[in-house]
């Protein structure tokens, strides 16, 4: 497995993000017996109530740059992890590598095996909601609370529309792929030079870009994708998630509007809760809206107690 790492120069002085890295190792699933680095922040008093925040396609964790002040300043302890592949984070550079099964593995190493997270609000969007739902269905116990925000559990068995279908087809088509203006198109504020440029941080050439080009791949759109038949074994366990579910949903996101209504309907912990709807806000929520986002996540912790 050959596996690239973005220099530390890359990500020094980038704009709202003044965050120390903390950097843990998974196995890396090949047979080889090697590792994986995978980086993530580590904020807030350590013996407050976690909150994890799972980042999506394709950006990494200074989405959350603009929550995670607000959160902590709650007294919450806030994980956000950089997938394998994005961010600080090492990249291995074969699409071949990037499976949902091999990231949900990597995923729940960092959090389970690793970190020992348990009691966990999770605070997922996009792949955050692909990789953190799949864990919510299969390792319930260690979640508290779910915030499911422009995302969904796919199992190939609905079409995934339009929007989505043409972003499938553009990120295999475009020669260069561009991370920050690929997120910036994906918001609803206009996001300065710098930041757009932050987005592109972890990825100097296209070499570093396996995961962001492979993920949108990698959503069941068919039955009988490889990933379908898991994703159906864990929605049983969705079905039976009685603890806090929220969605929290933007407004003008084509490309998971209405997708919080089988959550709503389906998992019990969301039912005859006051969901949110983010106005104003595009697919990457975080980046239009999080300060109202982390609101209505201290406002969950603080009305359902553990």
């Amino acid at each position: 497995m050959q596996v690239l790492r973005t220099p530390d120069e890359r990500f020094r002085d980038l704009p709202g993000y003044p965050y120390e890295p903390h950097y843990l190792e998974v196995d890396a699933g090949d047979g080889s017996g090697g590792t994986l680095r995978v980086h993530h922040l580590d904020e807030g008093p350590p013996d407050g109530e976690v909150v994890v925040l799972l980042h999506g396609e394709p950006s990494w964790s200074y989405l959350y740059r603009h929550m995670v002040p607000v959160l902590t300043a709650a007294g919450l302890r806030c994980i956000a992890p950089d997938l394998v592949g994005f961010g600080r984070s090492d990249k291995p550079t074969s699409a071949e590598v990037h499976t949902y099964a091999r990231h949900v593995e990597w995923l729940r190493q960092a959090l389970f095996d690793r970190l020992d997270l348990a009691g966990v609000t999770l605070v997922c969007q996009d792949w955050g909601g692909l990789l953190g739902l799949r864990l919510v269905g299969e390792h319930p116990q260690r979640f508290a609370r779910v915030v499911a925000a422009n995302t969904t559990l796919p199992t190939g068995d609905r079409d995934p529309g339009r929007a989505f279908r043409r972003w499938l087809e553009v990120s295999q088509t475009a020669e260069v792929f561009p991370v920050g203006s690929f997120v910036a198109g994906g918001c609803t504020t206009d996001l300065p030079p710098e930041v757009v440029a932050a987005y592109d941080a972890p990825f100097p050439t296209e070499e570093f870009k396996a995961a962001p080009r492979v993920f949108p791949t990698l959503v069941p759109i068919t039955p009988d994708d490889p990933a379908s038949a898991a994703n159906r074994a864990a929605w049983e366990g969705l079905r039976r998630f009685d603890r806090p579910f929220l969605t929290a949903f933007s407004d003008r996101d084509p490309i998971t509007a209405g997708g919080e209504r089988p959550l709503q309907q389906l998992v019990p912990g969301a039912a005859d809760r006051h969901h949110v709807t983010i106005e104003g806000a595009g697919h990457f929520l975080q980046e239009d809206r999080g300060p109202e986002l982390a609101r209505a996540v201290v406002d969950l912790i603080a009305a359902t107690p553990q």
